[in-house]
């Protein structure tokens, strides 16, 4: 995992040019590799990449490049991709010879032999960029569910690139604005998969080829979430869950630093952590094993409709049936509202999300891993691919007009404008935005001939929940555990199984009649019958009263500064009113927006955008 920038510009000579831009542009991301920085420079492309070593630590050196009798070809690369030792057997067959045993020069290969079209080859998660002075074209490729970041910025000349917006945004040709756009994607929950925020950045959209040359930018699509019958009975869609989970975590645990999983004690990490488990086993190596707990957590918990239990019992249990080296890492509310570590965030986000302990708790759980491990397995996007979600049920039963999540949560989460100035709520319009998102969603769902009204709006909400909903969640772990130079690997996002969950009916994913019906009938003989049926629990929060009074005391504290720039944002009575209920009284949304209100701050001073 690593941490890419560059730029390319057509009308320049970066060859003999300094290289102080660039090295600005790649120490952004220092955090993402903290092992190595490289830089390369090309008449007309500049290409930075910070380095976290995971497979070949003395090899892999980037940037990457190869000579050609027609022209260099270089590259930097971020991610992994899982089955180049399959790519690297086939390419020497076809004559290729290696000086290193990392995926990085495999894949720089696998583009001089197929061009472009190698993207369909790879299996894993990546985002890399290739400049090719045979063609003078850049080549960016991403990832098919966009598990790594890609972000560009088009110029008068070329295009600026990197893994971050803060890495674009180093060049002085990045323009530090923020549209009503990118403020209406910030105050809902949804991703648009081609937004990013800062108004003239884009994303590269996931399962895409963009290639930047003299002529322009042209994207491609290589893979998309297709819509095929799926004829496997329930029997066999269990065994090839199962088979391709199996398959995709021994492929996830290859890596030359230490692993482990994260493990919630939920159906979901679970299974990822027997069947890790078992691989590890059979080499004579025992699992690692990582949970979240908040300090007086069995005192302050109260069971409600998002939380019935706590994870720690369950994760326990898992962790002796596998018997993996198991870690509670234990979190105070003191650091969790340390405004230091708010900042960490922020700054590892780009953007001021406002989610609170749910996103400091994931970077510090991050940080005292790193202490242990460099990669880490997570459950990520179970719940949106086999349906585990309890809107998933409620679209089931009672249609959608919406996204499915946003008929079930809370209002006050959904469109988080409560403390907003009343004029910037109503420019924001955001009835408008989520009607016209979800109808544009909704629209690239093909269903089959024959297909049930039922069926066919749950493949459309399959399909909203793995290109809206899930790319939020996948941002979010990539950053906070980049930000501490953490590999997160995501086996449920491997595509091949996302293809055949994707297409299985909604009558196969709900048999039993609960959430989750294949992944639980396809680990069902690996785990404890009290973790099999356990009800989903959602990630959790803390309960710690003086967590909240230490937000409404910092909020508190910002009202003294009446003339900060957030209060043209926020509307400063509004906000008043808000800290002045004590802690005690303040509900989960009402502490969302407080948390909201102290991220746009920081996010203000350290970035001193301008608004259109």
């Amino acid at each position: 995992m690593c941490g890419i920038t560059g730029w390319v510009s057509f009308q320049r000579d970066f060859s003999t040019a300094t290289t102080e831009t660039l090295d600005a542009m790649t120490a952004t991301m220092a955090c993402r590799g903290p092992d190595d920085s490289g830089v390369w420079i090309a008449p007309h492309a500049a290409l930075g990449h910070r380095r976290l070593a995971v497979i070949d630590l003395a090899g892999g050196t980037q940037p990457m490049t190869i000579d050609t009798p027609e022209g260099v070809v270089a590259m930097v690369y971020s991610g992994e991709t899982y089955n180049f030792r399959e790519l690297r057997s086939e390419l020497r067959a076809r004559g290729h010879r290696y000086t290193t045993e990392s995926d990085t020069e495999v894949v720089l290969r696998a583009y001089l032999e197929w061009g472009a079209a190698f993207a369909e080859r790879l299996n894993g998660m990546y985002a890399f960029a290739i400049w090719d002075a045979r063609t003078e074209q850049l080549v960016m490729v991403r990832d098919r569910l966009g598990i790594k970041p890609f972000y560009y910025c088009p110029t008068d000349d070329g295009l600026l690139f990197g893994s971050e917006p803060k890495a674009i945004l180093a060049n002085p040709l990045a323009d530090k604005r923020i549209g009503l756009d990118g403020l209406r994607e910030l105050f809902t929950t949804i991703a648009r998969p081609e937004q990013a925020f800062w108004t003239g950045m884009q994303q590269v959209l996931p399962g895409s080829v963009l290639t930047v040359g003299r002529d322009g930018i042209r994207s491609t699509t290589y893979w998309s979430l297709r819509t095929t019958e799926h004829r496997d009975d329930r029997a066999t869609t269990v065994r090839t869950v199962r088979g391709l989970l199996e398959d995709t975590v021994a492929r996830q645990l290859i890596s030359d630093v230490p692993r482990c999983v994260l493990l919630s004690g939920g159906l979901d990490s679970s299974a990822l952590t027997a069947l890790a488990a078992r691989h590890l086993r059979d080499s004579g190596e025992r699992l690692r094993s990582f949970s979240v707990e908040f300090q007086n957590q069995q005192r302050d918990f109260v069971p409600d409709e998002w939380r019935v239990t706590l994870d720690a019992p369950f994760a326990r249990a898992v962790a002796q049936h596998v018997d993996s080296e198991h870690r509670d890492i234990v979190l105070d509310g003191a650091a969790l509202s340390d405004p230091a570590v708010r900042a960490a965030v922020v700054t590892a986000r780009d953007i001021p999300t406002g989610f609170g302990d749910s996103e400091t708790s994931l970077y510090l759980l991050f940080k005292a891993i790193r202490e242990h491990s460099t990669v880490a397995l997570s459950g990520e996007s179970a719940d949106e691919l086999f349906g585990g979600y309890r809107w998933f049920a409620e679209a089931a039963a009672h249609g959608m007009t919406t996204f499915p999540w946003l008929s079930v949560l809370p209002q006050a989460f959904v469109q988080r404008t409560r403390l907003l100035d009343p004029d910037l709520t109503a420019a924001l319009d955001l009835d408008t935005y989520l009607a016209d998102s979800f109808a544009d969603a909704a629209a690239e769902v093909t269903g089959l001939d024959g297909e049930s009204e039922l069926e066919f709006r749950m493949r459309q909400a399959s399909y909203l929940h793995l290109t809206r909903f899930l790319r939020t969640m996948l941002d979010r772990k990539d950053r906070m555990s980049m930000a501490v130079g953490l590999e997160v690997r995501v086996p449920y996002c491997d595509h091949r199984l996302v293809e055949y969950v994707y297409n299985a009916p909604w009558s196969l994913k709900s048999f039993d009649g609960r959430e989750k019906s294949l992944l639980r009938a396809a680990a069902a003989d690996i785990l404890p019958r009290s973790v099999v049926e356990r009800v989903k629990s959602h990630y959790p929060i803390t309960k710690d009263v003086a967590y909240t009074e230490s937000v409404r005391a910092q909020a508190s504290d910002l009202l003294a500064t009446q003339q900060h720039p957030v209060f043209q944002l926020y509307d400063y009575d509004a906000v008043t009113k808000a800290v002045d209920r004590p802690a005690d009284q303040l509900n989960e949304p009402d502490r969302f927006d407080l948390e909201q209100l102290l991220d746009f701050a920081i996010w203000l001073d350290r970035y001193t955008p301008s608004f259109t």
